[in-house]
């Protein structure tokens, strides 16, 4: 594995794809000092990326209110135009941005692909969708007057990204903010800054203007608080973890900004006994494994009907063996690294918990002969409510399956948690899977699939698990307000 994803950005088509100053106001800074990029695979640095000062926020503050006025009077159809463009070219470099992806992220380069076709598809989505904001006019009950509302750009946005999904995390904010007719300002995760400026590099190429899409790196704490405190900055989205976002919220507080996050989860994996088990295995290793299990939508707690769950367990497990461990690079590889050190310790606690509390290991364990970044696929049987890996979310391919008898206590059980993103059921009963869905207190069910997001989609999550909606025709409210006039004396 040595040096494999050096060698793999040296053979970039596009060399200049691999850029490590950052974007400002339509030019490439270089800042004073430098952050190492690391393989997570090999601990290897594989690249240095500008750090800016915090006061490089200020000028893109700057940059992005001189070209509020312009991007917002083009008209809808000329700013997706543009975006079309972005996504296009995003889709003809494909290779290479996996490439990065998979080099500083850590998946497997057959999902890297997949998600940058997700990403290009957001900004064809929000492209079009940003032609059919439509207003309303109000039966009015003031003898002469007219009442409109209208939807407006809010202005300046930021938008703070993370690290598991570093392309189509902004895509899914800037294509809507874009759209909406706002400039946005990208902090993204400091594990894979290279995703971000290689795609504001293909975004210059689509011929945004300048400052109105642009990536700054730099200490993470410093430029998250300095465009918080920005009474300039209207709109603010972060992806991440809910505790991050509890403290992000009430930076944001302090100038009243409209906040969308995408916080934890802490998935329920519902199978019944009347669902198809084969079915329900394939969908569970689909809905725990992807993206090495570092998904805020990674089935977290597997329940399954007693009468069937020694035969899932056993064939799940079957399954689990059969996953491939490598770097990402290696196209064999199913579950590549954890991207951060934090990540694999987490998963390695969790399994000698639940372990030397009672649960049983029917594939993978804790340790990894690839080395301490690598959690091999491990499955977990008769994992109790009790035990950390019931309570607190993973992030990694450990999969923890708990018995279950009843449909009511199985819904009590997947509600207890203060996390309500996503939750999954395996049913052949359109009454039960109708009501486990009213039930299910969650942003999204999915039902016999592991499968729902994409760009249509009403993407967030309920309770502790984050405030608005990404993708869909919800997606572009979070960067826009509605404007209420009232036209009177027109009886003339």
């Amino acid at each position: 594995m040595k040096e494999l994803a050096k060698k793999a950005l040296a053979s970039l088509s596009r060399a200049e794809l691999l850029e490590h100053r950052s974007y400002v106001n339509g030019s490439w800074k270089t800042g004073q000092g430098k952050m190492s990029v690391i393989d997570p695979a090999t601990n290897e640095v594989i690249a240095h990326v500008d750090m800016l000062s915090v006061y490089a926020v200020d000028a893109a503050i700057d940059a992005a209110l001189a070209a509020l006025n312009g991007w917002r009077e083009l008209v809808p159809a000329a700013r997706g135009a543009i975006l079309r463009r972005w996504a296009a070219l995003l889709r003809s470099n494909s290779e290479d941005l996996s490439i990065i992806m998979t080099s500083e992220q850590g998946k497997p380069i057959k999902e890297s692909r997949g998600e940058i076709e997700y990403a290009a598809n957001f900004l064809e989505w929000f492209a079009a969708e940003g032609e059919r904001v439509y207003g309303e006019t109000i039966p009015s009950h003031l003898a002469g007057s007219r009442l409109t509302v209208s939807w407006q750009p809010i202005g300046v946005t930021a938008a703070i990204t993370p690290w598991n999904f570093p392309i189509a995390m902004i895509t899914r904010k800037a294509g809507a903010a874009l759209a909406a007719g706002c400039p946005m300002i990208v902090k993204p995760a400091p594990e894979t800054p290279l995703c971000a400026l290689a795609i504001a590099k293909l975004a210059d190429e689509a011929g945004i203007p300048a400052g109105v899409f642009q990536v700054i790196n730099g200490d993470a704490a410093d430029m998250s608080r300095r465009l918080l405190d920005a009474p300039d900055v209207r709109s603010f989205s972060f992806t991440g973890s809910t505790t991050v976002g509890r403290l992000l919220l009430r930076q944001s507080a302090e100038t009243v900004k409209k906040v969308s996050m995408e916080l934890g989860g802490h998935a329920p994996f519902i199978v019944f006994d009347d669902a198809s088990l084969d079915g329900a295995v394939n969908g569970c290793i689909d809905a725990k494994f992807a993206t090495s299990g570092q998904d805020c939508l990674a089935a977290n707690r597997i329940y399954v009907q007693r009468t069937i769950y020694e035969q899932f367990v056993e064939k799940f497990a079957a399954v689990v063996k059969e996953l491939k461990v490598g770097h990402g690079l290696d196209l064999s590889s199913d579950i590549g690294p954890m991207t951060r050190p934090s990540v694999s310790a987490k998963c390695r606690d969790q399994i000698g918990q639940a372990v030397s509390a009672g649960a049983r290991i029917l594939a993978g364990g804790s340790s990894s002969p690839l080395g301490h970044q690598f959690v091999p696929p491990t499955v977990l049987a008769d994992v109790a409510d009790d035990m950390d890996i019931a309570k607190e979310e993973t992030f990694g391919p450990v999969a923890a399956i708990l018995p279950f008898d009843s449909e009511a206590e199985v819904l009590q059980r997947a509600n207890n948690s203060e996390y309500g993103l996503a939750a999954y059921v395996y049913t052949n009963s359109l009454n039960r899977a109708m009501r486990m869905s009213d039930r299910l207190e969650y942003g999204m069910v999915a039902v016999n699939t592991p499968r729902f997001t994409g760009a249509p989609i009403p993407f967030g999550g309920w309770k502790q698990s984050g405030l608005g909606r990404e993708g869909s025709r919800h997606g572009m409210a979070d960067y826009m307000e509605q404007k209420y006039t009232c036209f009177g004396n027109l009886k003339d």
